[in-house]
């Protein structure tokens, strides 16, 4: 290995408040030592399992087009649709709807955050499994 990924980041225009629906959506935390607070033009939140870092960035430009990296996520205590009413509520919005794309049991639902970014709903791993019959 040559290279490991830091972190991700996200362009936005209000790092402290994406940041906060973003930690609320995934569980995430502030990083300890450097809380995050309204006004601040960099963000870090951080998984408390898995480490993994998120960057929210100011930047003076929006969001014009669909976007080139986005989050899949996996609901990991409500199913599918359980998660999507729980994002809508959040704020998040649809975009598309592709369950059953490749038949029964398959595909997602696009969202997107309060800044207009997309993201993927997939069907919890109960729901594969129970999809697949094992």
């Amino acid at each position: 290995m040559t290279a490991y990924i830091s972190h991700t980041s996200v362009d936005c225009s209000n790092a402290y408040q994406l940041s906060e629906w973003w930690k609320g959506v995934l569980g995430y935390v502030d990083v300890e030592g450097d809380p995050n607070e309204p006004g601040h033009e960099e963000c870090m939140i951080l998984s408390p399992t898995s480490g993994h870092h998120l960057l929210f960035i100011e930047v003076p430009e929006t969001k014009q087009i669909k976007n080139r990296i986005h989050f899949d996520l996996r609901p990991s205590v409500r199913t599918c649709e359980g998660e999507i009413e729980h994002l809508l509520g959040l704020g998040a919005r649809q975009v598309a709807d592709r369950r059953g794309i490749y038949g029964e049991g398959s595909g997602w639902v696009v969202l997107a955050d309060p800044e207009g970014n997309e993201f993927c709903v997939l069907r919890s791993e109960a729901e594969r499994t129970d999809a697949s019959g094992s």
